[in-house]
């Protein structure tokens, strides 16, 4: 009927409703593979951060003749904030991204302004006593540290070879996940996403720290 025309365009107004009810089955279609492609981005970029984190704390190690203590301060305005508490060295807590050089928190992070500010996207740091200090060719761990996937399988070298330190990002989810979950502990989780779990961790293990230091020229 030509009272249902529009005189612009031609569409009756049922024709033009369908065209819109499509339009936006594409646009909400579309929603999902863009979200799916920033958590890659940032799933990416975070693991580029871990590998940055790792050489750094290789650089750190071969400088200072062992590795860096947790970061322990709280307030940013503390000037001991975002650097190593090489005073009481708590085994687990923060990453000292200052000490180290790396960027604060991950992907998924919040800067915090004040000491009541949530650590959101703060990498999370644990580290073997005896590689805190000063050591050597014979330092043997004392941590018992592991990391296992979700079926309990494990990952890393058992002791002497154990790992002597492990640095997780929260991931998506900006929480500790799985075995990463627990209070400090030996042992932690890593491997494939799921439901549950979204950690992104890496580990270096006792062989590997002192190759590079051996091939740094700081051992033996």
């Amino acid at each position: 009927m030509k009272s249902q025309r529009i005189a612009s365009g031609g569409f009756t107004l049922v024709e033009l409703t369908i065209v819109l009810i499509i339009i936006a089955l594409l646009i909400s279609g579309m929603m999902v593979p863009l979200s799916a492609q920033r958590d890659i981005q940032r799933i990416g970029g975070t693991q580029k951060q871990l590998a940055e984190i790792r050489e750094a704390l290789f650089g750190f190690a071969i400088i200072n003749g062992r590795l860096p203590c947790p970061a322990t301060a709280t307030d940013p305005a503390d000037a001991k904030y975002g650097v190593e508490d090489s005073g009481a060295c708590a085994q687990e807590g923060f990453l000292p991204w200052r000490s180290l050089g790396v960027e604060e928190i991950d992907a998924w992070g919040i800067r915090r302004n004040s000491g009541a500010d949530p650590f959101v996207g703060y990498f999370r740091y644990r580290v073997d006593a005896a590689f805190a200090t000063n050591f050597t060719l014979d330092t043997l761990p004392n941590s018992s540290l592991s990391v296992q996937n979700a079926a309990g399988n494990s990952l890393t070298q058992a002791a002497p070879n154990s790992p002597v330190l492990i640095v997780y990002s929260t991931g998506p989810d900006q929480q500790a996940n799985g075995a990463n979950a627990g209070a400090p502990d030996s042992s932690f989780q890593a491997g494939e996403r799921m439901s549950t779990f979204d950690d992104l961790l890496i580990w270096v293990g006792r062989p590997i720290l002192l190759n590079r230091m051996i091939s740094a020229g700081r051992l033996p």
